[in-house]
């Protein structure tokens, strides 16, 4: 997989669009960046369907970490 690098201008914000560098164990994977923000979109697949199946599973993973939002933990304790 070849490493593939984007810079997009919309508006004043500077979008940067990367695929081929993080996660390559994934059949695709894009990483987005604008501003300090850095956002990882990873996606695997099987090639073939599984016979007598009539509908597409699909499962979404969210992962929320404490510092990626702004939370300070040291608060909590």
């Amino acid at each position: 997989m070849s490493e593939i690098s984007k810079k997009i201008l919309l508006g004043d914000q500077e979008i940067l669009i990367e695929t081929g560098k993080i996660a390559r164990q994934a059949n695709g994977s894009v990483m987005i960046t604008c501003d300090g923000t850095t956002i990882l979109a990873t996606v695997a697949a099987r090639k073939e369907a599984k016979p007598n199946q009539s509908f597409f599973p699909l499962s979404v993973n969210y992962q929320e970490k404490t510092y990626a939002a702004g939370k300070d933990t040291r608060r909590l304790l």
